[in-house]
């Protein structure tokens, strides 16, 4: 394994890391496809190893690409979790069949279940809570479920936030009677403070299952922008417009330091605080991302008994 990414840490040692920052790094997660996993040619040279990488099935890709993108990841040592998106999967006998091959190829036994960015489903499934429910998943050792700091118009269309926490509510009592560890990863967001209201919310309502944060990693504010309005991020798209309109910082790359300074220091004087991970979204490349994660003191080490 290159020592690249460790010889970066040094170099980061001289200059300072922000302790509560470095705390909250440890065991993130990112997110891959297998078109911009082809584009790297080691990712060893990139992420430490043990690093759980999410695999986005984006509508069209191919589950043989999923499977090779997995069967790659896993030989390189890293923890795979590929997506399951209801709303592409035909039906019971399809997510059979996706799960063997996962299984039988990259001894995956990790999943991120969500319904799906799709308007028309394609089969009988309509959310997440429909894959849980078939029993399919019942030898995996963790299921993440989707969370939104921000709401989902996709599901409450009035603007309330009713449909998603019945959703959360039912997630809870399934996390309760399964064996396989749980958590909420959740969408991306700009601004600290809708997500401590909004993570805080759900321990008020008996919503205990782990929150990892979605985290867009550095890119071009103009990307930023892009993607932030086609996946319906709210309130905090505000931090990236009043950005737009600062000429001294218009052509400067974002990154995620404010935000995560932010909830690093609320975890701190917080220890109970329910966010547990963060997971990347890198949006401006997962080198660029993977570079920015080590010059501040991440590390996706893990230790023998976590999974």
């Amino acid at each position: 394994m290159s020592l690249l990414p460790f010889l970066k840490r040094k170099e980061t040692d001289d200059i300072g890391v922000n302790p509560d920052v470095e705390a909250l790094l440890q065991d993130y997660s990112i997110e891959v496809m297998p078109r911009t996993a082809e584009k790297v040619e080691d990712f060893r040279e990139l992420l430490p190893a043990g690093t759980r990488v999410y695999i986005a099935h984006i509508e069209g890709t191919p589950i043989e690409d999923m499977v090779t993108t997995a069967k790659r990841l896993a030989a390189d040592g890293y923890r795979v979790m590929p997506h399951f998106p209801a709303r592409i999967i035909k039906d019971q006998a399809t997510l059979a069949e996706w799960i063997a091959q996962y299984r039988g190829e990259a001894g995956v036994d990790q999943a991120l279940l969500l319904a799906g960015g799709v308007a028309n489903r394609h089969g009988d499934f309509e959310s997440s809570m429909q894959l849980m429910e078939t029993g399919l998943f019942g030898d995996f050792k963790r299921l993440h479920v989707a969370g939104h700091p921000e709401g989902n118009r996709d599901i409450d269309t009035d603007g309330t936030d009713k449909n998603v926490m019945d959703a959360l509510r039912w997630k809870q009592t399934f996390s309760e009677t399964t064996d396989a560890d749980m958590a909420l990863a959740t969408q991306f967001a700009f601004d600290a403070k809708p997500i401590i209201a909004w993570a805080d919310s759900l321990r008020d309502a008996g919503i205990t299952i782990p929150i990892h944060i979605g985290i867009a990693g550095p890119a071009k504010l103009q990307t930023l922008i892009k993607f932030a309005i086609a996946c319906g991020v709210g309130p905090s798209l505000k931090v990236l417009q009043k950005r737009a309109m600062d000429v001294t910082k218009l052509l400067l790359p974002y990154t995620p330091t404010e935000v995560l300074t932010e909830l690093a220091a609320h975890k701190a004087a917080n220890p109970d605080f329910n966010i547990e991970r963060v997971h990347f979204f890198p949006l401006g490349g997962i080198k660029t991302n993977a570079n920015w994660a080590i010059a501040n003191g991440g590390s996706a080490a893990v230790p023998a008994s976590q999974s």
